[in-house]
């Protein structure tokens, strides 16, 4: 299981919110570059990045993006406002290794088809959801989908890995929901990576003893920035239940 650290932009400074209220923004960081390359000094072989900005359509962070794909020589991930075929090939043309999609999967599920066919394996489906339901639009919208269902339909659209956060717990430190992310990963058959609660070593811990089936990686970020997660040991402790 991948140990995954976070950065969340807004403005180019490192943040995270609470259940994706944008009113509950903490700033954690003046310079994410540092940042990622922090978490490449501490062992991290993959970085999960959100421009918060772009999901919202109120701008974007494209030079941060660039500057962290310099700095991290592991696998980026890069989500936010990817909703057009130009949008990805930028992203792509940076060097950035996965693109998330999760409103575009939504709302044209057969452009983002379109898209995987044109540049390959790249695109992961970000399933965002709040009891069960899948939001969008930087999870300020409803969308009455099931996120089993859109599960389903993602390996079909040529995802090839999923991102499972549940919104309620994002940001929260309670513990991460478990159950509704295997349940995502039987539903499509694809590698899901769980985000969103996670608090303490604890929390780790019992993810790598359980190692849920089809739980490929954990994302955390506020436990990180907050002391209550240790880099190094996440990575040796998830590592060790491959």
């Amino acid at each position: 299981m991948t140990a995954i650290p976070a950065i969340d932009l807004i403005d180019g400074r490192c943040v995270r919110l609470t259940e994706g209220d944008f009113d509950t923004v903490k700033v954690y960081g003046e310079d994410p570059v540092e940042m990622a390359r922090s978490f490449a000094a501490s062992g991290a072989e993959r970085l999960h990045v959100v421009d918060l900005d772009a999901a919202r359509g109120t701008g974007g962070n494209r030079e941060s993006i660039k500057a962290i794909r310099k700095a991290f020589p592991g696998v980026l991930d890069v989500g936010g406002g990817i909703r057009s075929i130009e949008e990805a090939r930028s992203l792509k043309s940076l060097g950035v290794d996965f693109l998330i999609v999760g409103t575009a999967l939504v709302k044209k599920p057969d452009d983002v088809a379109a898209w995987a066919d044109e540049l390959g394996s790249v695109f992961v489906a970000g399933i965002d959801a709040r009891d069960g339901e899948v939001k969008v639009s930087g999870w300020e919208d409803g969308s009455t989908i099931p996120a089993a269902d859109l599960a389903v339909q993602a390996r079909s659209l040529g995802m090839v890995e999923i991102i499972y956060t549940d919104i309620s717990r994002d940001g929260t430190l309670i513990g991460p929901n478990i159950p509704e992310t295997e349940a995502v990963a039987a539903s499509s058959g694809l590698p899901v990576i769980i985000s969103g609660g996670v608090g303490s070593m604890a929390d780790l811990e019992k993810l790598a003893a359980e190692h849920p089936k089809g739980i490929s990686g954990v994302i955390f970020g506020k436990a990180l920035y907050e002391g209550r997660v240790n880099l190094k040991d996440a990575i040796r402790i998830l590592g060790a239940s491959n």
